[in-house]
């Protein structure tokens, strides 16, 4: 079954200081997403989905779609490659754009701009994210017996790996239930300390280190996008679409699917250690577990080879 790779890589990195979907990061300049679309094809994937900004798309030929496209799947068929433009002519003909506002409308939009060109199975992340590939074999095989309707899949990993000593990191801290996610709770303000100990800075209220969180690895069925654009004109309708800076979240959104039982979330868990640059200091970290992973043998020298 024809599965793919969707990359949402429109996002400002405004915390970063600069565009960290495109900054070389490993030793011969490869940039993170190369690393999810090289583990991603190795698990079974055959198609990727770039959502970018209009003005992306001819850097994202150059970076990784031309090479991409003469790639060879694990079923023998050519990688399929497709771009989908997160901008404003998407959006809903009753809404109107703020004139002030210049900020993407988060990630429920993001996946929604890429409606018309994914009509499979899907695992949807971060385009400035590490997930390793442990977590996409156990996405691949997931994504294959999932239910046309009614249920989603998620990877989780442990909030204590995914925050950053050099500020406060945004995060869906989940409860997990038997296998299942029962909540998740988009949390924006988590600090971590050089002690070990979390703190959610706007409740005031310390955080549990081995608690499971979303990194926005999700898998998807194509029958989410009737729930994602409904989910999505309600946001536009309510104070969501006032706000010059509000978000429109797919973690808020999974778990108001949830608590009105349309939507059913398994969590699996991978071996593999999640890395990720919310700030410049960050770089340097990454940058390091890159160069060990080609060094054991977790990655050829070249991953364009």
């Amino acid at each position: 079954m024809k599965t793919s790779l969707v990359i949402m890589a429109a996002g400002l990195g405004s915390r970063y200081g600069g565009s960290k979907q495109v900054d070389g990061i490993g030793p011969h300049n490869e940039i993170l997403m190369e690393y999810s679309i090289y583990d991603a094809i190795r698990a079974g994937f055959s198609k990727v989905v770039f959502i970018i900004k209009p003005e992306m798309e001819e850097m994202m030929h150059r970076l990784c779609g031309d090479y991409l496209a003469k790639k060879t799947a694990g079923d023998g068929s050519p990688v399929e490659v497709a771009y989908a433009f997160q901008d404003y002519t998407s959006l809903p003909a009753f809404y109107q754009v703020p004139p002030e506002r210049t900020k993407p409308f988060g990630t429920v939009h993001a996946l929604l701009c890429a409606e018309s060109v994914v009509h499979e199975p899907c695992c949807v992340i971060n385009a400035d994210d590490y997930y390793g590939l442990d977590a996409y074999r156990t996405m691949y095989r997931a994504l294959q017996a999932l239910p046309e309707t009614g249920e989603a899949t998620m990877v989780g990993y442990l909030l204590k790996n995914t925050a950053s000593l050099h500020g406060t990191v945004s995060r869906g801290v989940c409860t997990v239930k038997d296998g299942w996610l029962a909540s998740v709770k988009e949390t924006a303000k988590i600090q971590l300390y050089p002690d070990g100990s979390l703190r959610d800075l706007e409740a005031d209220l310390s955080l549990d280190p081995e608690s499971v969180v979303s990194m926005n690895y999700w898998g998807f069925m194509p029958s989410i996008f009737p729930e994602l654009w409904a989910y999505f004109e309600r946001f536009l309708r309510g104070d969501g679409g006032r706000a010059l800076k509000s978000e429109c979240l797919l973690p808020v959104m999974v778990d108001d699917l949830m608590r009105e039982r349309r939507l059913r979330v398994s969590v699996l868990r991978s071996r593999d250690k999640w890395f990720g640059m919310t700030y410049q200091e960050d770089r340097a970290v990454v940058a390091e577990e890159l160069r060990k992973l080609h060094e054991d043998g977790t990655y050829p020298d070249s991953l364009r080879a």
